[in-house]
């Protein structure tokens, strides 16, 4: 298994010396996803959500046989039913903060792999409801972890977390995952805390060498299918959509904004790799280039030219509760280890969720242009 490391290194300084284009690595990563995936039990914790359904699918294209525990999606509509995707995957409703209940999923589904996404996602709703956003993003990370513990089947964990787990102090250079974990409100600190879970339980119960454990720390993601509240594409998907000017709240507060699809590439990378060799396990942040770390306003003027029709934005500060104003992620380790780069940068993310925003519009079979998007990322 060194081996198969020391060429994904070799990958990475090759991209670097020669400027080799990332369709080699996405191109040679799909191929080695649908060879790896074929068959695979699957346990996916918030398939419901954006970036859980997008996953399912990209696991289900890979072969890979899934089964999601989650809540009822957050948003209606939502892409999971949009897509039709509880009608193709083995989909169990269900609370993360229920031990029980996801004990018996595991049980049942003897899951190889698991993918932890479930979470309360939203910065501002966790001022309104920190019990919650904490029993969620904490104790529900130990649930899945205890489930993991009691059931040898699993060989390979990854904890999806955020940009958001570290001391932010504002600075100009990216935070490295050797930076304190510290963050600032609930939702923060709460993903800062399912961090140190996980690092907990890997050492104390995984240290055997049996299940690989790995946390990721992704920034903001954009892409088709996502209805939230208080995010910005979103929200100026909705006032597109209703002929209105887009209200802006915080347009000079900067942060790394990616394709949904680049870090869930990465997401199967790890998981994958680290079920083949232990050494691959660890701490990774996953984020675009410097070149796509934008201001919110400079990200609505690229939505503005990609949608059309005269778009406008304004400037509306509401004085809200506090939410970072510069974070960015050093993603070197990710880069060397893997030789991964980012796919697309941020013009291309927001054209690609323009055009699944309008196809949606239009009426078209969405789990349709879910699989267009798929196979022309990885191509």
């Amino acid at each position: 298994m060194a081996d198969r490391r020391g060429t994904l290194e070799n990958l990475g300084k090759l991209i670097q010396e020669n400027g080799i284009h990332m369709t080699e690595w996405t191109k040679e990563m799909w191929q080695e996803f649908c060879t790896f995936y074929k068959g695979k039990k699957v346990l996916v914790t918030g398939h419901t959500g954006f970036k859980g359904s997008w996953l399912v699918r990209m696991l289900e294209e890979a072969g890979a046989a899934v089964t999601g525990y989650s809540l009822e999606p957050p948003t209606d509509p939502s892409l999971f039913y949009v897509a039709g995707l509880h009608n193709t995957m083995d989909s169990v409703i269900g609370d993360i903060r229920d031990l029980p209940h996801l004990m018996e999923v595991f049980e049942r589904t003897q899951p190889e792999l698991v993918f932890h996404l479930a979470a309360q996602p939203i910065v501002r709703d966790s001022y309104k409801d920190p019990v919650y956003t904490y029993e969620t993003n904490v104790m529900g990370t130990v649930h899945v972890l205890e489930c993991i513990r009691k059931n040898s089947c699993v060989k390979s964990f990854l904890n999806v977390t955020t940009d958001k787990v570290y001391e932010n102090r504002e600075w100009e250079y990216g935070y490295r995952e050797c930076d304190p974990l510290d963050g600032f409100d609930p939702y923060s600190n709460s993903k800062s805390c399912s961090e140190l879970v996980t690092h907990s339980y890997a050492k104390s119960f995984f240290s055997d060498g049996y299940t690989a454990v790995s946390t990721s720390r992704a920034g903001n993601v954009i892409g088709g299918g996502d209805f939230a509240n208080d995010r910005i594409i979103p929200d100026c998907i909705r006032a597109a959509t209703a002929g209105r000017e887009i209200v802006v709240r915080n347009p000079y507060s900067t942060r790394p904004y990616q394709l949904v699809l680049e870090p869930l590439a990465i997401y199967m990378a790890i998981a994958m790799k680290q079920y083949e060799d232990l050494n691959f396990q660890g701490y990774y942040n996953v984020g675009p280039d410097d070149r796509d770390c934008v201001t919110t306003g400079n990200l609505v003027d690229i939505f503005c030219r990609a949608w059309g029709n005269g778009m406008t934005w304004a400037d509306r500060y509401d004085g809200g509760p506090h939410e970072a104003n510069f974070l960015k992620l050093d993603c070197s380790k990710i880069k060397h280890v893997f030789g991964w780069r980012p796919r697309y940068g941020v013009e291309e993310a927001v054209a690609k969720t323009v055009e699944w925003s309008k196809a949606y519009l239009d009426g078209q079979e969405m789990l349709q242009v879910m699989d267009r998007q798929i196979m022309e990322f990885f191509e």
